[in-house]
């Protein structure tokens, strides 16, 4: 999931040529679709690219916020998009009335919801993730997102980027990590997940100019991650070489 937080129409097109092929859904950053410029065109061009774009989950919650969930749907209907994000990172919505709203938008649409606040100070406990997570995909989420901001720095991390491992680890014992989006802007977090999970990993929040790079990360291509994915032999290999090299050094 790639972030569009007001491209113009010529840096939608530059995207598109230069990582389209890579990208499967863009997300257009919290409230910036209700303030940027040829929203329509740009929501064509991605659409024609074979790129899912949906509206940022703080644009959802604004709307929830004043009683106006109905023009929200109208919206979603108005730009045809078959994505929709369901978030509470920013005001507190009732877990039950969440997930009833998923279950609402589920019926026209395919729902990510997200889990996990965007302020800082608020510690949610492992096994509140695992609950939430799973209720809401029992809800009718095709994926859920566990909170990272753009930042990479709430939620699933640290204030410091480092993954919050010991919370991580509890919600895949539970929860099936395929079913899950991790925000993941920062390239160490990247580095991270793919190492845990494998190249094919579900990630998002990542910068337009950042595709090609973490595709290099997924197939090994990057000094980060390039014996990760060298052929067994060719490890072996190069483990022997490495241990001869130490003997020979020894022996001077």
């Amino acid at each position: 999931m790639t972030m569009d937080k007001g491209l113009s129409l010529r840096q939608v097109e530059d995207v598109i040529e230069s990582s389209g092929h890579l990208i499967d859904v863009i997300k257009f950053g919290f409230g910036t679709s209700f303030v940027t410029n040829n929203l329509e065109d740009k929501l064509k061009m991605y659409k024609e690219a074979g790129i899912r774009p949906y509206l940022g989950g703080t644009l959802f919650e604004a709307f929830f916020a004043r009683g106006r969930f109905d023009d929200y749907r109208r919206l979603l209907d108005k730009y045809d998009l078959d994505l929709a994000e369901v978030s509470d990172g920013s005001i507190i919505i009732q877990h039950d009335e969440k997930c009833e709203i998923i279950r609402q938008l589920a019926k026209n649409q395919t729902v990510l919801s997200e889990v996990g606040s965007k302020d800082s100070g608020i510690i949610v406990s492992p096994n509140k993730w695992i609950k939430m997570m799973s209720t809401e995909l029992e809800a009718g989420s095709w994926k859920v997102i566990a909170e990272g901001r753009e930042s990479g720095t709430v939620g699933i991390f640290r204030p410091n980027g480092t993954a919050h491992t010991l919370l991580i680890n509890r919600i895949i014992a539970r929860v099936n990590p395929d079913d899950i989006l991790w925000e993941a802007p920062i390239k160490k977090q990247q580095v991270w997940f793919i190492k845990l999970f494998g190249h094919n990993v579900n990630l998002g929040n990542i910068a337009p100019h950042e595709v090609i790079p973490l595709e290099c990360l997924r197939l090994g291509l990057r000094g980060d991650t390039f014996f990760d994915f060298l052929p067994e032999d060719y490890a072996e290999r190069l483990k022997q070489v490495n241990t001869e090299e130490d003997v020979e050094e020894e022996e001077e």
